[in-house]
């Protein structure tokens, strides 16, 4: 089971807390927003399967960035309503084929699987 400890800090700022790693998450900006964790969570997970495509097809895919952009709906609910996920793989040189492979098994990033599955989310009050 995966699980983060969300503490709040001050005004708008916690620490999230997985295993041994935490960093800060703020809404005013000093550190990422929450939104910007979700955006990151996607991005990241894209590498990990980018990495796993490249070992797996034996590829040199080192480098590369992944850029996830979105905007924010500006009536409620409030939510992305589109993501964009760009792949910068620098000076690598695959064919139309490799890049199609490659799309389709980052797609299976669990991150991008519970996106596209919208997840029942259960809220537990405990006082």
């Amino acid at each position: 089971m995966y699980q983060v400890e969300i503490k709040h800090d001050r005004d708008f700022s916690f620490t999230a807390k997985a295993g041994e790693s935490e960093f800060v998450i703020d809404a005013k900006g000093k550190g990422l927003t929450p939104l910007d964790a979700f955006l990151a969570g996607l991005g990241s997970c894209t590498g990990v399967y980018i990495r796993k495509y490249a070992e797996g097809s034996k590829l040199d895919l080192s480098n590369f960035k992944v850029k996830v952009s979105a905007e924010l709906s500006k009536e409620a609910p409030f939510s992305f309503r589109q993501i964009f996920v760009a792949i910068d793989l620098a000076a690598c040189r695959l064919d139309e084929r490799r890049q199609k492979a490659l799309l389709e098994f980052i797609k299976n990033c669990p991150v991008h699987n519970t996106i596209k599955g919208s997840p029942q989310v259960e809220f537990k009050i405990s006082c």
